[in-house]
């Protein structure tokens, strides 16, 4: 696959800017982080439900009520998992989620049934893997960020695991995946998989074998060892793939190339995230059985 310069250039521009919007969330503090990641969750669900509207056309019949309130409810979902760090006038927001998230799971499917022209379980179901595909990763990632910041005793240091956790997901995926691209254009043969023919082998090694390397110096700069950056990038990087797969897969049944517009050269939100979204749970699940 030859290296387009035009193409390469629009993607290189626009993810400029997309890296300058998403670093000033994810540095600022926890509230920019949580904002930040607001958007993506109402942008990749705008997406997913135009998807599946288009793969199956029974989804599009479902009542407004639904379409906002799965949102609402997934929203308050990330809420709930930022936990302590989010608060207003004293007051913690994640208990206020808590309620509120449970009011929209309840009333969901009675207002499906009464306001819908025709009930189907099918489209409950979509919504209800929409809710775990996309807001529990994302109240997951948001769960990460939250955990505490503690004293490393060993180097007299402040261990911000909260903080570099989610820092190094992120980066590891951005690093893997211009690494495929690069790889991929200069050497790239053999493909990858059916559902997404312009992957090769050659770059999705090439970006995984680089993302872990680069990501293993760059996290032990950061007081995160090597071998624990190792890992978060290995698992980030396949997981990650296999979630650009997922999104993939979804696009082509719905017979679209892009999930959206927003990004040009890159698509839309899931087209973006969608590699975040399959990671992260994974990740989630080495921090707590293994660094925490």
């Amino acid at each position: 696959m030859a290296l387009n310069l035009q193409t390469f250039k629009t993607r290189s521009l626009t993810a400029a800017v997309f890296v300058v919007v998403m670093l000033a969330g994810l540095l600022w503090n926890q509230y920019s982080f949580f904002l930040l990641f607001s958007v993506v969750h109402f942008g990749c669900w705008t997406e997913y439900q135009r998807l599946i509207g288009q793969i199956d056309p029974s989804y599009r019949q479902i009542s407004g009520f639904h379409r906002f309130g799965v949102m609402l409810a997934g929203w308050c979902l990330l809420l709930y998992a930022a936990g302590d760090s989010l608060q207003f006038t004293g007051l913690h927001l994640h208990e206020l989620a808590w309620w509120m998230g449970l009011i929209f799971l309840l009333t969901l499917p009675v207002a499906e049934v009464l306001f819908s022209r025709q009930y189907l379980l099918r489209n409950t179901v979509y919504s209800l893997l929409g809710l775990a595909y996309i807001s529990l990763s994302l109240a997951l990632l948001l769960h990460l960020r939250s955990i505490p910041d503690v004293w490393a005793s060993s180097a007299g240091t402040l261990y911000r695991l909260g903080f570099l956790v989610p820092l190094a997901i992120i980066f590891s995926i951005w690093i893997n995946d211009t690494m495929a691209y690069i790889v991929g254009s200069l050497i790239g043969r053999t493909p990858f998989s059916r559902i997404s023919p312009k992957k090769t082998w050659e770059g999705t090694l090439g970006g995984l074998l680089l993302g872990v390397v680069v990501m293993a110096g760059i996290t032990r700069m950061l007081q995160l060892s090597w071998a624990d950056g190792a890992v978060v990038a290995l698992i980030a990087s396949v997981f990650g793939t296999l979630g650009d797969l997922l999104e993939s897969k979804l696009k082509r049944l719905a017979g679209v190339k892009d999930s959206g517009h927003i990004l040009p050269g890159h698509g839309g939100f899931l087209d973006r995230f969608d590699s975040l979204l399959l990671a992260v749970p994974f990740v989630w699940l080495y921090v707590q059985c293994v660094l925490r």
